[in-house]
């Protein structure tokens, strides 16, 4: 073998294993913040870590610190981490060891990951998704080689169904993807032979197209040469493979999980150090001892020397912690044409899908996908309809019935400069993308220190129309607003819905837009003013601008109030103010986005009217509009004559199919009206 590559593979191994060892010396100092090492597995770590180019992008878990060092990261870098300092050049002290993200320019690339097990593997795919995408596209810098993306994984993450949801994808579209799976026999405390039926090159046997070989990891030549063939066949042939490595597992699980508290293979572990084959490997190429001993002795001086830097590093000041929660985004103000003069009216599903027809005609980077949008369909609403025969099949495809993958794709769509919309059917779908929406797309700008922010859209048809019975009809917004680093628009007309959707496309965040399915076609009795003239194409509506809808003035001889509503409960409000002869009594404030809220709008009108009516959707109980209410409360309470009250759907459940149960379960124009002359009256 190449003896500069066996010089520079031994090199990282041993200053890898010589972190490890000053840490476990050092274990009290250390400790304060968890960490795992790479401690036996760090022959696979450094093959594949010294063969990646900075065009490739790459997904490390949290034992893979060799691989960061194989990379071109000093010691002293990963120590930063580490001990959580300022200088982290990952997350600036703010995720654990070993948990990067890097944009270097002679690297390559990481993307934020977190610490959910597996939970990586889709953003990973989704990457090898964009880099297909810009070929197909004719997007890509034709003067590199070929990128590919690399998911490093444990095998015990494996077991994952969201592992599931990538390989299908990555087999399905033929996607140029290596899946590393390091296999050391261990979850935790439990071995592979209570939790897996079959090892990772076996399970990944069922997805046709998915390539897997198994290797000994432990072994740094037979390592370097299966991973040079595979990643030289993956460059070429843009397809997908696993490597299925087994490697020993010589240190803690983490440093707060340790050993000696519950394993009993660790002689024979030991027995299968990578470092006593390397070591034979170089003197077998023509090494003196000398000379390996001069490699190692220079990994532990190096290793020693920045661990003392580190421990002297600044640590993060308190102010630190309000910085990159989102990136700045240009659209801070409404511009464009909202009423073109000869426009005509359109429907609110129309607004939508004119929008973002104008996006993919202007954009080639932006395409759209999810269940059913595609060219027989055009989505169960109709809301893509004609978009693939436009734009063909490959910026408008279906996906199989994966919402985790649609939508933690997006990170890695993202990442490689693409801007994708998705979509989840209907909103009570959503559960199973809470998990990549939470762990991943919503903390990368602020765990990866702003290096990496999620630009996406999300949208979800939402709320109760016809009789869609407990699994269509759902309002999800309090479960959605509780995920911090999103932007969350609920609108409740079609000029807003595309100044908004335009907005977010141009926004650097990820943003979740909430479409009630009852307003798409004005079909609802009351929902007229959801049509809208169609704003230009140029029209944008910044998020965070509430909406006067009704504007009244202080009056001190007449009860007045404010209601704050979104969605369908802005026609509500409307309606039952309309009803009771009060327009110039309600000030109605539509709130287009729930995140980020107009609170100075909301609090401006609750001290002019003195009471307030909150209107939601949902039941009422734990949710964002009871918050909301509590946060007017606190704000406006010397200048209340009232508490300020909320009206949602009944406390069940689920919302019954039967039309009758339906519409007692849910508000209406008559239940907001008697809900403010409770108001009114108190």
């Amino acid at each position: 073998m190449n003896k500069d590559i066996l010089k520079k593979g031994f090199s990282k191994l041993c200053t890898a294993k010589a972190m490890a060892e000053l840490y476990e010396e050092n274990f009290k100092q250390v400790s304060k913040y968890v960490h795992a090492t790479s401690r036996g597995h760090e022959a696979i770590q450094v093959a594949l870590g010294l063969q990646l180019l900075p065009q490739d992008y790459a997904f490390p878990y949290y034992r893979d610190d060799a691989m960061l060092l194989a990379f071109g990261l000093e010691p002293y870098d990963v120590m930063l981490q580490l001990l959580a300092k300022k200088d982290d050049p990952f997350s600036g002290g703010r995720t654990y060891y070993s948990h990067p993200s890097l944009k270097d320019d002679d690297k390559p690339k990481i993307p934020h990951q977190s610490s959910a097990t597996g939970m990586q593997a889709i953003p990973a795919t989704g990457v090898a998704m964009g880099m297909q995408y810009k070929e197909l596209q004719g997007l890509n810098d034709a003067s590199i080689e070929n990128p590919i993306s690399v998911c490093s994984l444990g095998d015990a993450s494996v077991t994952e169904g969201e592992i599931a949801e990538a390989f299908q994808m990555a087999a399905l579209k033929q996607m140029p993807i290596l899946y590393l799976v390091q296999d050391n026999g261990w979850d935790i405390s439990a071995n592979e032979a209570e939790t897996r039926a079959q090892n990772a090159a076996e399970y990944a046997a069922g997805f046709h197209g998915l390539e897997a070989i198994s290797i000994d990891g432990a072994n740094f030549i037979e390592s370097y040469e299966a991973i040079e063939k595979v990643i030289a066949t993956i460059r070429k042939e843009r397809r997908p493979f696993l490597v299925h490595a087994k490697v020993p597992l010589l240190n803690h699980h983490t440093s707060g999980v340790r050993m000696e508290w519950y394993r009993d293979d660790l002689e024979e572990a030991r027995s299968r150090d990578p470092y006593p084959v390397l070591k034979q490997q170089l003197l077998d190429n023509g090494f003196s001892e000398a000379e390996v001993d001069a490699i190692e002795n220079k990994a532990k001086e190096k290793v020693a020397s920045d661990f003392e830097k580190a421990l002297k590093a600044e640590d993060p000041k308190p102010e630190d912690l309000f910085t990159h929660d989102f990136a700045p985004t240009p659209i801070t103000e409404e511009k464009g044409t909202r009423e073109p003069e000869g426009a005509e009216k359109v429907v609110m599903v129309d607004c939508a899908l004119f929008a973002v027809e104008e996006l993919m005609r202007a954009h080639k980077e932006c395409l759209l996908y999810g269940q059913d949008v595609g060219g027989r369909l055009g989505g169960v609403f109709r809301e893509a309809a004609t978009l693939a025969q436009k734009f063909g099949d490959d910026r408008v495809f279906n996906t199989p019935i994966q919402e985790a993958f649609i939508v933690g794709s997006t990170v890695g769509m993202s990442a490689v400069g693409l801007k994708p919309i998705v979509e989840v059917q209907f909103a009570d779908y959503i559960w199973p993308g809470l998990n990549q929406l939470f762990t991943e797309v919503s903390r990368s700008c602020y765990l990866s220190n702003g290096k990496w922010p999620v630009s996406m859209i999300l949208r979800v048809p939402i709320g109760a129309y016809g009789s869609g019975g407990p699994y269509h009809s759902s309002s999800v917004e309090s479960v959605v607003t509780n995920i911090r680093g999103i932007k969350i628009a609920y609108p409740s007309n079609g000029a807003d819905l595309k100044g908004l959707m335009k907005a977010a496309y141009h926004d650097p965040n990820p943003v979740v837009i909430l479409e009630h399915k009852g307003l798409y076609w004005s079909k609802v009795p009351g929902t007229q003013g959801a049509t809208s003239v169609e704003p230009s194409e140029d029209y944008v509506l910044p998020f965070g601008k509430a909406w006067l809808l009704q504007e009244i003035w202080k009056q001190e001889s007449v009860e007045t109030c404010t209601i704050v509503t979104y969605g369908m409960g802005v026609h509500w409000a409307y309606n039952a103010s309309g009803e009771l002869g009060m327009r110039d009594q309600i000030e109605i404030i539509d709130l287009r986005t729930l995140y980020p809220l107009d609170e100075e709008t909301i609090l401006k009108s609750v001290k002019k009217t003195g009471k307030c009516l909150v209107v939601t959707e949902e039941p009422s109980n734990n949710s964002f509009a009871r918050a909301l209410a509590g946060k007017i409360q606190e704000e406006c309470f010397r200048y209340l004559d009232a508490p300020v009250m909320t009206i949602g759907s009944e406390n069940m459940p689920a919302i019954p199919l039967n039309s009758t149960l339906e519409q007692a379960m849910i508000p209406s124009t008559e239940k907001v009206k008697a809900k403010i002359e409770d108001l009114f009256n108190y």
